[in-house]
């Protein structure tokens, strides 16, 4: 906020947008563009109801007057205090053209995701932070890691006890009736939403857009632009292919993830811990949760972490890979609470290739950490 004259808070719907802001600034002037009148005023007049502001301002759900950005723009290259406009919105800017063209150069772009884990235990950083983002290493959480991807990381949930379940199933019937129609023309949020649930049986695998849209019955234009939504409404994420050409025969597809395993698992119909240590989804879901509970400790860290995955064309496969700042760590992720010889398998492979010195980890689903063929094995307690 000293820096820029707009900042930006982006997230999900119930990331908990509105609490920091209006806790953190109490003394700047709230709207929320949810207001019908304020939204109205915002699409008729953008000048007159920017013209109200003689201070700091936070604009709540922003995106729903998207031609207010280019008036911001205005308002700030005439005089660029700092400060001046803090935005909030449950769509990702960057992803909407007609903002993001009036953002360039003039924002500070931020995301609030849901709970880390870290966050949700109240604990500082974890072994994650070492690597992502500096720390040192705290007491783990209690309780399977099944309990905690199944509940999800919504603050909401947590803060009123609120049953996870229930919860999702509106959650998921909102965003289909409010966002999903506001975003694009989906003439059939019924066929949307099957898409969405095709999607999270996907969770955790390469993406391949034809197949999807042939198991939904759409096309591959439209599988394309509805997985576009779910990613710029902060539902999904890709995980990119590693881009060192180790070879010239590497997949170029990438991965595709949920931001919040608690939706994950609701989508997959898994309603409590039990049945998902004994799912047949229980590896994605694991893998799921590592993955993003990275993307939430370099999002916290206000930097946007280089995360991949790396598969050759013999089927040999690194789940993560960190591009950290002194070079790529290799991250394999097995949800067994044993560790068996074949977990090493890509890890053997990668290093063949990358260098037997490079960093590798493997985490996994069991209890106790300890190095083992030079890999740091991590119980996934003491990981995230």
């Amino acid at each position: 906020m000293a820096q820029y004259p707009v900042v930006s808070v982006n997230g999900p719907r119930q990331s908990g947008k509105t609490t920091l802001l209006r806790g953190a600034f109490p003394r700047h002037r709230y709207i929320s563009l949810e207001s019908p009148d304020e939204r109205t005023f915002a699409l008729e007049d953008p000048r007159g109801f920017l013209g109200r502001f003689d201070g700091p301002v936070i604009l709540d759900e922003a995106q729903r007057a998207p031609d207010l950005f280019s008036y911001i723009q205005t308002i700030v290259d005439a005089d660029p205090v700092p400060g001046r406009f803090l935005l909030s919105g449950s769509r990702n800017f960057l992803l909407m053209q007609s903002i993001s063209q009036s953002l360039a150069g003039r924002v500070r772009l931020t995301c609030l995701l849901p709970f880390s884990l870290a966050e949700l235990t109240r604990r500082d950083a974890p072994a994650l932070h070492d690597l992502l983002a500096g720390g040192a290493r705290h007491p783990s959480p209690a309780g399977a890691w099944t309990e905690h991807a199944l509940r999800g990381f919504y603050p909401r949930i947590h803060d009123l006890g609120l049953d996870p379940g229930e919860w999702l199933a509106q959650y998921f019937q909102t965003y289909l009736e409010r966002d999903v129609r506001d975003l694009t023309q989906v003439g059939d949020l019924e066929a949307f939403g099957r898409f969405v649930r095709l999607c999270a049986g996907r969770a955790g695998g390469l993406l391949n857009l034809s197949s999807l849209g042939n198991d939904c019955g759409v096309s591959h234009d439209t599988a394309r632009r509805w997985l576009s939504v779910l990613e710029t409404s902060f539902v999904t994420f890709r995980l990119q292919p590693y881009h060192r050409s180790f070879n010239k025969r590497l997949t170029r597809r990438a991965k595709l993830y949920f931001v919040d395993t608690g939706l994950l698992c609701w989508l997959l119909r898994i309603r409590d811990a039990d049945q998902l240590a004994s799912h047949a989804a229980r590896g994605a879901v694991f893998e799921n949760l590592v993955i993003a509970e990275a993307l939430k400790v370099g999002c916290n860290a206000g930097e946007t972490p280089d995360l991949f995955h790396w598969r050759d064309h013999r089927g040999n496969e690194i789940d993560l890979i960190v591009d950290a700042p002194n070079g790529p760590h290799a991250v394999e992720i097995k949800s067994g609470a044993t560790v068996a010889g074949d977990f090493f398998k890509g890890l053997t492979r990668w290093r063949a290739l990358a260098g037997p010195s490079t960093s590798a980890t493997l985490v996994y689903g069991g209890n106790e950490s300890y190095v083992r063929n030079d890999v740091d094995v991590r119980a996934w307690r003491d990981w995230m």
